[in-house]
């Protein structure tokens, strides 16, 4: 790691009431002495003054400093707080690197305070995520994540193995006064517990990316259902074009919206139907292409009109997946009942206008009952978000399953401990403890400048 020292701008790029020079490094002190004119800096403290160059005053500033290691990064830290004006901010960074700082990489920041044993790199990645946090939920699991929820739960993890590898490789050195006879039974009881932890991770995983990513919600219905009223009504404005004609949205229009701190991507497709139109059969088949990607399924039904073959084509796509059925147009003459629909499909059920907004309050109450069981908990419970660490846990449970086929059919220790090994070498990845100089880089290149 170059032990320069960094600057950059720690604040967006635009005229605002504040701006943020960060400077990090040993000569962090020295170098805004030669440019800060004020009070003698002394450490933990903020200090009154001003940023000049050579004779010209370039601002009035709080300069904050923050000695290593009580710091971000595990270093010598200076933050120049200025008015937040584009130009003022670029020019006191100008300034700062002309008496000797470098220009910081993206996060390189964050990525210091790794290197110097301030986080671990799960915490590293969390900070990135906080920046990045798009509802309520995916702030909640990455603050989480960033106190070190992820780290705790697989370094016991960790432990677990390392004692098992550790105990069969002294024996294997010593045989004479360490015996590994039976051990194959007492290691399963491990790998077993073990293997139950990483399965609970895994299957978090899903909630996790829908947490960070959104819920990936697709609605469908027959042309004319109100596929694009309800849309309208979801996002509070008018995004799709309604009309009484048939046909009227030929491609897929996608809006995020938030409901109870949960992130809805939500996607209008064109109404499933056969149809001779070139580009509306487009419009049919891209709709049925994102059905099959979908974590939910809004299906609107025309309650006003008889169900007909389109509507058995949809319920038929459906299958097994999570849905929720709208019984749309409840404000006219209905046609078609809930106990109706029922004998064909057997999914969350509800009567609404999306033209009148009747029925939304209690869309939005199913909807957060039907994800994460309607609560969302980070205090005890780890949500994976991320899929490097999906990857790397499903990397260490395939090294234990295969711990258990050699004790299965009686493999010499030698293979216990090697795949032992690749279990604990997979789960470190996650922390940082078994990672490349090269993977290091390029996850903290994706971090903003500045941080």
């Amino acid at each position: 790691m170059k032990k320069d020292t960094i600057a950059a701008i720690a604040t967006a790029m635009s005229n605002s009431g504040i701006g943020i020079v960060r400077i990090s490094g040993s000569e962090s002190l020295d170098i805004v002495r030669k440019v800060y004119k004020g009070k003698e800096l002394t450490d933990h403290a903020i200090h009154y003054g001003y940023i000049v160059d050579d004779t010209e005053t370039i601002d009035e500033v709080l300069v904050m400093v923050m000695k290593g290691p009580h710091s971000f990064t595990g270093e010598d830290t200076v933050e120049i707080n200025c008015h937040g004006g584009v130009y003022v901010v670029k020019r006191i960074l100008e300034t700062v690197v002309k008496y000797g700082a470098r220009p910081a990489e993206p996060g390189e920041f964050t990525k210091r305070a790794f290197l110097n044993g301030k986080m671990d790199l799960s915490q590293a990645e969390a900070v990135i995520d906080i920046i990045n946090s798009k509802n309520k939920y995916a702030l909640q699991s990455s603050v989480s994540q960033l106190k070190g929820n992820v780290q705790k739960k697989i370094k016991e993890i960790r432990a677990g193995i390392l004692y098992h590898t550790a105990f069969i490789e002294t024996a294997l050195d010593d045989p004479e006064h360490i015996s590994v006879d039976g051990y194959g039974e007492k290691l399963r009881v491990t790998v077993d517990y073990l293997l139950k932890e990483l399965e609970r991770l895994l299957k978090s995983a899903d909630n996790g990316r829908m947490i960070k990513e959104g819920i990936k919600t697709v609605i469908l219905g027959k042309p004319n259902a109100g596929k694009s009223s309800l849309l309208n009504a979801l996002v509070g404005e008018d995004r799709a074009i309604v009309t009484d004609i048939a046909g009227t949205t030929r491609d897929v229009l996608e809006e995020s919206i938030q409901l109870h701190g949960i992130s809805l991507n939500i996607m209008d497709t064109a109404g499933i139907r056969d149809t001779d139109d070139i580009v509306e059969k487009i419009g049919v088949n891209k709709a049925k292409k994102q059905a099959e990607e979908a974590d939910l399924i809004i299906y609107v039904v025309d309650s006003s009109r008889e169900l007909d073959q389109n509507d058995y084509d949809i319920i038929d796509m459906i299958g097994d997946k999570k849905s929720i059925i709208l019984l749309n147009k409840s404000d006219l003459t209905t046609i078609v009942t809930k106990d109706m629909v029922k004998s064909y499909i057997d999914k969350p059920m509800i009567e609404i206008s999306a033209k009148k907004e009747i029925g939304l309050q209690e869309l939005e109450e199913t909807l957060r009952n039907m994800f994460f069981d309607g609560e969302i908990s980070f205090n005890d419970e780890v949500y994976i978000t991320n899929i490097r660490h999906k990857t790397a846990i499903s990397d260490a449970y395939e090294s234990l399953k295969k711990v258990l086929f050699s004790i299965d059919n009686d493999m010499p220790e030698d293979f216990y401990s090697i795949d032992l090994l690749d279990a604990y070498e997979s789960l470190g990845s996650i922390t940082g403890e078994t990672i490349g100089e090269d993977l290091v880089n390029e996850i903290f290149s994706k971090f903003c400048m500045g941080k």
